[in-house]
Formats: structure tokens, sequence, C-alpha cells
């Protein structure tokens, strides 16, 4: 019996809401996010930025998962620093969604009056 695996994408396209303008003016819009690595998300904690001030993680987080944005050659924390407040929530979210680390909701019954609600399952460690 020969078992084809499927097949794993760790690269996702995106398109930024608003885009990324570079100091020539030139305004960088689509790119490419690969998967996390285990890597990615232990080195940046040892960041003197990131131990001074936590909120800055997810810049060095998305400065290493983002392989291209537009026609720049480097992807560096200066960049995701400079991008709109949208396009930053925007990443995070991607990052979250296509990392699995976005919450899960279930949908389940009050066993005492009925009442259908929806639950969000916090994630392990959350």
């Amino acid at each position: 019996m020969t078992v084809v695996a499927e097949e794993l994408i760790t690269e996702i396209e995106f398109e930024l809401p608003k885009g990324y303008v570079d100091s020539d003016g030139t305004l960088h819009r689509s790119g490419t996010m690969r998967l996390a690595t285990a890597a990615d998300e232990i080195y940046p904690l040892k960041d003197p930025r990131v131990q001074n001030w936590p909120a800055y993680l997810i810049v060095i987080l998305l400065s290493r998962v983002v392989t291209r944005l537009g026609g720049l050659s480097d992807i560096n924390p200066g960049v995701i620093e400079g991008l709109f407040s949208e396009d930053l929530a925007h990443l995070q979210d991607l990052y979250n969604r296509v990392n699995g680390l976005t919450p899960h909701l279930v949908e389940s019954t009050c066993p005492h009056c009925g009442h259908s609600l929806t639950v969000d399952v916090p994630l392990l460690g959350g």
C-alpha cells in the first residue's frame, strides 16, 4: 500500500490593506509569509527590545516570517515598525491564523436552560 502525504503549504501570499511606503515613496502591498518555527517564537524572547517591552515581540516575529513585501530586499524590524496600524493588525491576524493560534469557538448548549451559545476555548498556555 502506498500512502501519499498531503502537500504542506509553508508560505502564504497576502495583500496589505494600506501598504508599506518606503523611503523613496514606493508603495509595497503584496507579500509572502512563511509558517513560523519554534526558533521564530523562542529566539526573539532573548532580544533586549522584547525584554524591555514585551509588545515588541510581534515586530520581531513578523520580521522573521514575512519573506517578501513588494520589491523590498530586506524585511527587518524597521520595516514592520513602519507599517500602518491596520496593516500590522492584518499581518498579526494572518500570523495567528496560518500558525493555528486563533481561538477555537465551540457551539454549546446550556444543560440547565437549553440556551445555545458560542464559547471561546482558550489556547493552551493562554
